[in-house]
């Protein structure tokens, strides 16, 4: 199958990059880093979550930061939630497009969000009929779809009827998670395919991969060559998963952008920017700065790095 022309980034720097933190991250920061993100040119923003503070911690005070940002008209900017109550906090701070997650293992689901598969859709269900009643755009994600931290391997044809599910309930996209990092191109395009066996067009799928095994760009063209059009990524590689210790970070924005440029697909994300944007947002949370392009780029002994990264762009 063609690559895709045009593929959308949804920026997870705010969001799934902050959340592992076991403190408040302040709201000033998350503010700027937002706005750095809207003027980077990223579509597509997570900007927090209305989740318990006793289990997230960092992300806090999201309504503050949903009133503070400086919004770009079309660029869609969401939260998670997880229940009705999530929604109405959502509700209140004006959201306009939300997240529900669910997982594609029992004990993920347990350790997640405190209840079995069956459970969350039960919760899911009224906040996807409120969110329509609403006008609010319902995204949805499945976390550990290629493997689990208590599990193991995760069968596709689960995950595809799981995607299914969040499809009927009227989700426009479905974050395919790679939580742990274990996939591999071949598993990743399993994945798609069973999704597709069981009626979800490909339109919607969204590739969220983790970079534990150092695969996730590669997974990502995996479901590029699949039809996949939605990618997500973090500024600096910043992420975890709170609930997998020893995963890492999110597949780095950088890498990605820089690679899409490369193939002559057109995302609307400044690298230059993201690249600042990487080194500044890592260096501001004592994090280290997991991206080879972002480490290239702003390493003064490789000024011949910049030059080429600029040709890769305007080529196009």
């Amino acid at each position: 199958m063609a690559l895709p022309n045009t593929v959308k980034i949804v920026d997870l720097t705010a969001r799934d990059g902050l959340e592992g933190f076991k403190h408040l991250i302040p709201v000033e920061f998350r503010v700027e880093l937002i706005d750095r993100l809207t003027d980077a040119g990223f579509p597509s923003i997570e900007i927090g979550e209305f989740v318990s503070p006793r289990v997230i911690p960092a992300m806090q005070l999201t309504d503050q930061v949903a009133a503070q940002i400086r919004q770009k008209p079309g660029v869609e900017y969401s939260v998670l939630v997880p229940n009705m109550r999530g929604f109405q906090d959502a509700l209140k701070a004006k959201a306009r497009y939300i997240t529900i997650f669910g997982s594609a293992t029992e004990a993920f689901s347990r350790a997640n969000i405190n209840c079995t598969i069956e459970e969350s859709f039960a919760r899911f269900e009224p906040v996807a009929a409120a969110a329509k009643a609403h006008g609010i755009g319902l995204r949805g994600a499945v976390s550990c779809v290629a493997g689990c931290p208590y599990e193991g391997e995760v069968d596709p044809h689960t995950v595809g009827k799981l995607v299914a599910r969040f499809y009927h309930m009227g989700c426009y996209e479905i974050g395919l998670g790679d939580s742990i990092g274990v996939g591999t191109p071949k598993s990743i395009q399993a994945i798609i395919q069973a999704c597709i066996d069981e009626g979800v067009p490909v339109s919607v799928l969204t590739a969220h991969f983790h970079n534990t095994c150092g695969m996730a760009l590669a997974n990502c063209y995996a479901a590029l060559e699949m039809g996949v059009s939605v990618l997500e990524s973090a500024c600096g590689g910043l992420g975890g998963c709170p609930n997998a210790p020893g995963a890492s970070g999110n597949l780095s924005s950088e890498e990605l952008i820089y690679m899409l440029n490369g193939l002559g697909i057109e995302t609307g994300v400044d690298l230059d920017k993201i690249v600042e944007i990487g080194r500044w947002a890592t260096q501001a949370v004592e994090r280290r700065l997991d991206s080879k392009v972002g480490e290239s780029m702003t390493n003064p002994d490789m000024t011949y790095f910049t030059k080429v990264s600029h040709s890769v762009a305007a080529a196009q």
